[in-house]
């Protein structure tokens, strides 16, 4: 089977988040990682269901990540 490749770079992932299949909604499984620009990793995720490959761009330090923004946010812990 033909496998599809898909290219993005959306929000952060944590280490432990995998991605959901755009094709059949099935937990993905990390592939690979590789280096990529200054600070991000480039990783594939495969889906043993469909066989659909993504890559993703991620940032290395996940206090940088987008996830992370509401450190600088007006959220507080209840008083």
């Amino acid at each position: 089977m033909p496998h599809s490749h898909s290219h993005t770079s959306g929000p952060s992932l944590l280490p432990i988040e995998r991605p959901h299949c755009p094709k059949c909604n099935n937990h993905m499984a990390l592939a690979s990682i590789m280096p990529g620009p200054k600070g991000f990793d480039i990783r594939n995720f495969e889906c043993d269901k469909c066989d659909h490959i993504e890559t993703r761009m991620i940032r290395t330090d996940p206090m940088k990540a987008d996830s992370a923004n509401w450190i600088n946010s007006d959220l507080r812990p209840p008083k």
